[in-house]
């Protein structure tokens, strides 16, 4: 069959499958109108972050009631227009598994509160890839998402620059209606952020990292439409933008999404016949040469602007980059209409080629290689970049820390898997767990690496139909790819460019636990496969067929139960938001206070944050009231979210805190050494039980129970060698990588395990323990009792800190009694 007669046939099919919703329907408008609403509202909610914490969930909240509007919209539609032909069908009833594994890795979450808010979020993906799917299966619907989603994402390029150049008021103007609640900043909080590499640009995502990897997306797409433009408005349009894009980019100072940039590069590049390649990398080395001309400078400006504005500077940047990309714009208009005709004159004959396609990109990677060594090796080359940037890209090696950490985030997390092999520890699996099996104590709710993250969530079942579904998806997409004409390939081909963009750099980072970035990738999924011409097989389809209207039934039955409970999760979060204001503005009226709370934990128990909130607030009334009730209310609240939550620690801590109130010491060593299986870095927990171990000694003391006093001493120091070894274990890390937290003894340890010694005559060895916390201010008075007891212990052996005891007695002058009393002690 001729290629000519082949596109025939790909046309005739194309114009079978795809039948067209009637451009004025209803809820065509509806459903397009929401997904427009959706692009421009979610990335300014922080990107719609799932932090696993009540800060971040209700823009979720709020996009989970959008998903569920737009899947009852959805099956009011498919009543008219579902059924099975094409195989890409298939996959919006496959993509329902997703949720589904959610769900049933929820029966056994270490967190039932980040697993149920994790099958929300796969519900909202699912809303989202089904609407892409249904709508752009004609030309109308596909239009308005791609522009869409070009538009609203240059819009956020533009919103970071304004932020950079120091314009950030205004770039808050412009969006504060609708996004996340930033008062009193009047500006978006941390869109350039500082750590030790100084300000870095964030814009909508408060995160360099994931901020780079959707640039590098918008990026390759806004040249590829510079590339496939035909209008000369167009292509400068696009151009125009490439520029800001590149000098965000590298303002990210991300080291990863400089990595992963060339490697995206070459996932698209074999994509485009060779004239596209060749006219793509033309595009690709002069908008980055242009944007070096002045990133020196910007990023001066910006780093000087983060910590004072001056309107002569902002003004100084803006006009810099507005030159250099009306520049770039007008090159790059002029090398489409004059430079690529020539090009493609040239590449004719390769393109008959069999496998010219591969021919550019390997260039390419020899080019790109040696451009590489010359970036990473003491070549001079680097000079030429601002000093924050060159830092960056000079210190790209194995061993910096960023990469040991994340090398030790993915052990630590097969570690996990290992534990929960099959269905996994539930959504959110991660958060819960990692300090569970961390090497080190680091804080990291992200695992850093978006597959191992959803292995620890489903478990092996779960990750299987992810790739199935994954593979399946990329297997329709290329095989129509290879099908279609040029044409019909471009119109969908910036959202593979968005899929493998993202895809492949969250294998290094967090990027999918920011919902919107994960909404736009099964957006792109949706879009990628509407137009399959790939027919399915079999009598079953037509059996199923005839039964069109059972799909849409359970869709809109399961989407209206869906409603019903995000707007109550929306509801609680209001209530517990409206608990905390009232708390906040000195309101002590334990009922005004009390009564949302009481209301978001009706709508949504054992929420772990409503939970701690009302537990802090009862304990803190029973204290002043010593009304047991109070008490009571709370322990049975913290128990029944503990069957819930076990391994939230502010829970954790507040049971341990009950038991103590109440003098239930032996309940309280129990619970806390069960804990610190789950949190074996905690030092807080190690000095709890240290302490309790001690004070259980002095009760069995008192009852005259030497092998019960024994018992218990001897268990705090086992605690305490547990604690040095682990200590020990921390020296062992490479010197480039962080240990995490601090891990080291605290003046509580020191006192109590020094008592222990000094009842037993080892005076020597209290000594040492006592010194543990002596060294800050005698008004604390843990330090306080250190230093007491340390003199004494010195005392006792003949010695003495004068020093010291002088500057205890003058805090205090009963203290030169005190230290006597122990001294003379009968113990």
């Amino acid at each position: 069959m001729s290629a000519k007669t082949s596109q025939h046939v790909y046309a005739a099919n194309l114009k079978k499958s795809s039948e067209p919703v009637d451009k004025s329907s209803i809820l065509f408008w509806l459903l397009s109108g929401i997904a427009l609403i959706f692009l421009l509202w979610a990335p300014f909610q922080r990107g719609l972050f799932n932090g696993n914490n009540f800060d971040f969930e209700r823009p979720i909240y709020s996009s989970f009631v959008w998903a569920s509007v737009v899947l009852i919209l959805l099956s009011i539609y498919l009543y008219f227009h579902w059924r099975l032909k094409e195989k890409s069908d298939l996959t919006v009833i496959v993509a329902w598994l997703l949720p589904i594994t959610y769900l049933i890795s929820s029966f056994t979450a270490a967190s039932t509160n980040y697993a149920a808010n994790s099958i929300y979020i796969q519900i909202i993906y699912v809303a989202f890839f089904s609407l892409a799917y249904y709508l752009s299966k004609q030309d109308l619907g596909l239009s308005i998402l791609k522009y869409g989603f070009v538009s609203t994402s240059y819009f956020i390029v533009i919103f970071g620059i304004m932020n950079w150049l120091g314009n950030k008021e205004a770039a808050f103007a412009l969006v504060k209606w609708f996004a996340a609640n930033m008062e009193p900043n009047n500006s978006y909080l941390h869109a350039v952020m500082s750590d030790s590499n100084g300000p870095r640009l964030t814009s909508v995502f408060q995160y360099a990292n994931s901020y780079a990897a959707f640039l590098i997306a918008v990026l390759l797409v806004a040249i590829f439409l510079v590339v496939t433009s035909s209008k000369w408005y167009s292509i400068g349009i696009h151009a125009f933008m490439v520029v800001p894009i590149i000098i965000s980019f590298f303002v990210t100072l991300s080291r990863g999404a400089l990595v992963i940039l060339p490697i995206v590069l070459l996932l698209v590049l074999p994509f485009l016949k060779p004239r596209k390649q060749v006219a793509y990398l033309i595009h690709f080395v002069l908008s980055f040469g242009l944007s070096l001309v002045i990133l020196n400078k910007l990023t001066t400006i910006g780093v000087t602007l983060f910590h004072e504005y001056k309107s002569d500077l902002s003004l100084s940047g803006w006009t810099n980059l507005l030159v250099i990309s009306l520049i770039y714009a007008v090159l790059a208009v002029l090398v489409q209409k004059f430079v690529s005709p020539w090009i493609e004159k040239l590449t004719n004959r390769l393109e008959e080629k069999r496998f010219a396609f591969l021919a550019i990109p390997v260039v390419a990677v020899i080019v790109g290689g040696i451009g590489a060594a010359l970036l990473l090796t003491d070549s001079g080359v680097t000079k030429l970049l601002p000093e924050n940037i060159r830092t960056r890209i000079e210190n790209i090696n194995f061993q910096q820390h960023s990469v040991l950490e994340r090398g030790t985030f993915y052990k630590d997390a097969m570690k996990l898997f290992n534990d929960y092999p099959v269905f996994g520890a539930g959504g959110g699996a991660w958060p819960a767990l990692y300090e569970k099996y961390q090497n080190n104590p680091y804080i990291s709710r992200q695992a850093h690496n978006f597959f191992l993250q959803y292995l620890t969530d489903v478990g092996i079942v779960g990750f299987a139909i992810f790739m199935i579904f994954l593979i399946f998806i990329y297997y329709i997409y290329i095989r129509n790819f290879i099908k279609q004409d040029e044409q019909t390939r471009n119109k969908r081909f910036i959202f593979y460019i968005a899929s493998v963009s993202l895809l492949v750099h969250s294998i290094i980072d967090f990027d999918m636990s920011f919902v919107y970035l994960g909404m736009l990738l099964f957006l792109s999924f949706g879009i990628m496969i509407s137009n399959d011409t790939l027919e399915l097989n079999g009598n079953w389809k037509e059996v199923l067929n005839s039964k069109k209207w059972v799909y849409p039934s359970v869709v809109l039955l399961v989407s209206m139960l869906l409603f019903f409970i995000s707007v109550k999760l929306l509801s609680a979060d209001s209530q517990f938001n409206q608990s905390r204001a009232i708390a906040a503005s000195g309101n002590n009226n334990l009922n005004d206070i009390l009564t949302p709370l009481n209301n978001a934990l009706s709508q949504h128990p054992n929420h772990p944050d409503y939970v701690y909130q009302k537990v802090s607030i009862l304990f803190q009334v029973y204290n002043q009231t010593k009304d047991e009730k109070y008490f009571t209310e709370a322990t049975n609240l913290l128990d029944q979210a503990l069957q819930k939550e076990p391994f939230n620690f502010p829970l954790v801590d507040r049971k341990i805190y009950s038991l103590i109130q109440k003098d239930k010491t032996e309940e309280a060593l129990q619970f806390t050494s069960e804990k610190l299986q789950s949190f074996p870095w905690k030092v807080y927990l190690y000095e709890v039980a240290i302490s309790l171990n001690t004070d259980l000694g002095y009760k069995a003391r008192e009852k005259i129970n030497t092998q019960k006093q024994d018992e218990y001493w001897n268990q705090a120091f086992e605690l305490y060698s547990q604690f040095e070894a682990r200590k020990k274990e921390l020296a062992l890390l490479p010197k480039e990588q962080g240990q995490g937290q601090a891990f080291a003894e605290t003046g509580k340890m020191g006192l109590a395990l020094g008592q222990i010694q000094f009842v037993r005559g080892k005076y020597d060895a209290a000594e040492a323990m006592f010194r543990i916390g002596i060294g800050g201010s005698p008004e604390n008075q843990t330090t306080k009792q250190n230093i007491r007891w340390y003199l004494a212990s010195l005392q006792k052996q003949g010695k003495s800190d004068q020093a010291l005891y002088d500057k205890l007695v003058a805090q205090d002058p009963n203290e030169r009694q005190e230290v006597q009393n122990l001294v003379n002690a009968k113990l």
